[in-house]
């Protein structure tokens, strides 16, 4: 087990550089940077004045050195300081994850009671007018993009109370909180609690196929017992694995959400970072979700040994 958790350790620590590369790469070759943008909408196009800039934020200086800069201040915990506001990026971007963190953890919490209860008794009642009704359901989930959900509850919202769900920074208290960012939760979660429920139901279906389901019946297990002793434990371990992926996902796939109902949150920022080149904030805010993917594939991992205790990582 120890030789194990230090594998994977070393293997989240390769990811990550490479990441790190990658990220920093793929953004110096996108086509114009934060000088070409400020001159542009300055209408100024003296060279001196843009070779000015680029010498100021460090642009013209080695790319491999600039690579290290970065690297070596996220080591100390300096991440530099942000091109558009001139602040420390860290001051710039540690307001906003609670904020992407909170909307995230709501709607895979949503996702997670939602699917899985529907999607096993979708399993357990399976070819009758329930299961259909929520297998139709499910495909709705997958089939509706969030941002044409989100605009849909808005003006819903509109029409039948005559206000909009806005965005209240004030908001004080874990209910008050809950209650300002439900339903942008449930939009972003509806996605995901559909993939949860067709994948709880398709696994518990394989399940209660097994030897040791019918063997389980015919000593005479109630339902109850055989459904979520026996075939729930088992099915859940793909539901898992969908689980970790999916709430990895949602940190940064909460651009359209966080846009649509007005969130200042990370994904809405990095757009906007990324549309100024504002290189500092791109990285860092990359390399975050970067590290959330990664930490979360550990953790259902780690899940595993819980869930089943047969699986042995030597």
């Amino acid at each position: 087990m120890g030789a194990y958790l230090v594998r994977r350790l070393l293997l989240m620590a390769v990811t990550l550089v490479g990441m790190s590369i990658l990220i920093f790469a793929l953004l110096r070759m996108v086509p114009g940077n934060i000088a070409d943008i400020l001159m542009d909408a300055s209408g100024n196009d003296d060279p001196k004045e843009k070779a000015r800039i680029v010498h100021d934020l460090g642009l013209d200086r080695p790319v491999t050195e600039q690579y290290w800069q970065w690297i070596d201040g996220l080591a100390h915990g300096d991440l530099g300081y942000a091109f558009v506001s001139e602040r420390p990026a860290i001051e710039e971007i540690a307001p906003r994850i609670p904020i992407s963190g909170k909307l995230a953890g709501l709607a895979i919490v949503f996702a997670i009671l939602l699917g899985v209860p529907l999607g096993v008794v979708s399993a357990v009642r399976q070819n009758t007018g329930l299961d259909y009704g929520l297998r139709v359901l499910s495909l709705s989930g997958l089939s509706f993009p969030s941002f044409w959900l989100g605009l849909l509850v808005l003006m819903a919202s509109v029409q039948w109370f005559g206000t909009i769900p806005i965005y209240d920074a004030d908001a004080h208290g874990f209910f008050a909180q809950v209650k300002m960012l439900a339903l942008p939760a449930i939009v972003v979660g509806f996605r995901s609690s559909a993939l949860i429920m067709r994948l709880t139901r398709s696994s518990m279906l394989e399940v209660l196929r097994q030897d040791y389901v019918r063997t389980a019946r015919s000593k005479g297990a109630s339902n109850a017992s055989v459904n979520y002793d026996h075939a729930l434990r088992n099915a859940l371990l793909p539901v898992i694995t969908v689980i970790g992926i999916e709430a990895a996902f949602l940190v940064g796939g909460l651009i359209v959400t966080e846009t649509v109902f007005n969130i200042p949150g990370v994904a809405r920022f990095l757009v906007e970072a990324i549309r100024w080149r504002d290189y500092p904030i791109v990285q860092n805010l990359t390399m975050l979700i970067a590290v959330v993917v990664v930490t979360m594939n550990f953790l259902v991992d780690m899940a595993y040994m819980v869930l089943d205790p047969r699986i042995k990582f030597g």
